[in-house]
């Protein structure tokens, strides 16, 4: 996809490039183009609606950061939700970085959670780390609300990990939890059900966020492992 590639190019910041080598550690400098997000979110949009779109999705692994994330963003304009899921199972095993996997939300999937659960719990089972990540994510964002089940929290705390990004997410997803769970998952800190590491970061997310009560927080410092 040289057209591609050369429509980043033409888009690059080198300054905006060494910015966010700093901020993806696992991401090769030299991949790293320097398109910032608006602009791959723009040309995602117009890339989605020629027949250009279909080579370059079935293109992978990609060479470039960028090329990820145009990727990424042109999932997220898919609209149906078969080929969404088809097209993500190709993607997932070639994500390298958290941010690609954070920005990657089609929005067709917020259509579909009944049939989307099958595919979250299967993805957090995964041995790639973003593709477990990106499961955490999706329960994160679609199942902490009107679908919530108790069980989903039980699914995050068991997934066994020593990797940063998974620990990470999970932390941001109990945290999340807490704000919109509350009486479903203070156990799981009172009861120390999360790896120590975890727990504290949960802790510690959920005191910096502005959904958290006054008396919440107060509660929460008190259950710190340090």
């Amino acid at each position: 996809m040289t057209d591609i590639v050369s429509q980043l190019f033409a888009l690059q910041d080198k300054d905006y490039a060494e910015f966010q080598s700093k901020l993806l550690p696992t991401v090769p400098r030299e991949t790293i183009i320097g398109v910032r997000t608006p602009e791959l979110r723009r040309m995602a949009m117009q890339v989605s609606k020629t027949p250009d779109a279909q080579e370059f999705l079935q293109t992978l692994p990609h060479r470039y950061f960028d090329e990820n994330q145009l990727h990424a963003f042109v999932l997220c304009e898919e609209k149906e939700f078969d080929r969404c899921i088809a097209l993500l199972g190709q993607f997932l095993p070639y994500v390298d970085n958290w941010a690609t996997c954070d920005q990657l939300s089609p929005k067709c999937l917020k259509k579909h959670t009944q049939e989307l659960l099958q595919y979250t719990r299967k993805w957090m089972a995964s041995d790639h780390i973003y593709t477990i990540r990106f499961g955490i994510g999706m329960l994160m964002r679609y199942f902490l609300d009107e679908a919530f089940i108790p069980k989903y929290l039980k699914w995050v705390a068991d997934i066994q990990s020593q990797e940063y990004y998974i620990r990470m997410m999970q932390a941001w997803f109990f945290a999340t939890s807490l704000a919109k769970q509350w009486e479903a998952t203070l156990p799981y800190i009172e009861q120390h059900r999360l790896h120590p590491w975890t727990h504290d970061k949960t802790i510690q997310k959920a005191i910096e966020s502005y959904r958290i009560t006054d008396e919440q927080k107060a509660l929460l410092k008190t259950l710190r492992k340090k």
